[in-house]
């Protein structure tokens, strides 16, 4: 007969952590999270950026393709300064600029659409001769930075005309000096708190 002596538990191959393995693994789990979340947060604020400057311009952008395509397929293009009830052009000799514009389709001059620059408000604003009138704002948050102009009469070369040359370029700017939708600060000194939207534009038939 064989005797079996009392069993004995043989020891665990496996070995455990230790303290300094456990919290130099907790260090880079750390290392790691901070660093998604740094790069989630970098990434939110480029977003929000990126959406307030488009959304700051989009009128501007609409608006500036609807004045290139009337003046493309006008037959008169007058610049000078007006408001929702009047227009007065630039008279001869002195510098083509102001804060509106007036495009005629047609060689009849009873039929226009005009736009301008409304400072109290700092509001681009449209109007059409055709009953019943109907004042339309363009844009929004607008200004100039040294001036109200926002139309100009340019010749080949840029420079601004002192007469109604039928060949020259209409050259029209929007600024902006705050962030429109929403209305906040980005970045240190608020660097991204400016924008500028130019055109130049020339009608397509000239007579």
């Amino acid at each position: 007969m064989k005797t079996h002596g009392p069993n004995r538990s043989r020891p665990d191959s496996g070995r455990a952590f230790t303290l300094t393995e456990i919290m130099v693994a907790m260090a880079l789990f750390s290392i790691v999270i901070a660093a998604v979340i740094y790069a989630n947060m970098f990434g939110l604020r480029l977003y929000m950026l990126v959406q307030s400057k488009l959304s700051s311009t989009e009128d501007a952008r609409r608006v500036v393709n609807d004045v290139r395509d009337k003046i493309q397929s006008a037959k008169i293009v007058e610049v000078g300064e007006g408001d929702a009830t009047s227009f007065t052009v630039v008279p001869l000799g002195s510098n083509q600029q102001g804060n509106a514009i007036q495009i005629y389709a047609t060689t009849n001059t009873a039929n226009y659409f005009r736009y301008f620059y409304e400072p109290g408000t700092r509001n681009l604003l449209s109007l059409s001769s055709a009953a019943p009138l109907v004042i339309k704002t363009e844009a929004q948050s607008l200004t100039n930075r040294f001036s109200q102009h926002i139309f100009f009469a340019e010749d080949e070369f840029g420079n601004v005309m002192t007469n109604s040359r039928n060949n020259r370029v209409i050259k029209f700017v929007l600024e902006f000096y705050q962030l429109q939708y929403p209305i906040v600060t980005i970045g240190p000194g608020q660097l991204y708190d400016y924008y500028r939207l130019q055109t130049r534009v020339t009608p397509r038939v000239l007579e």
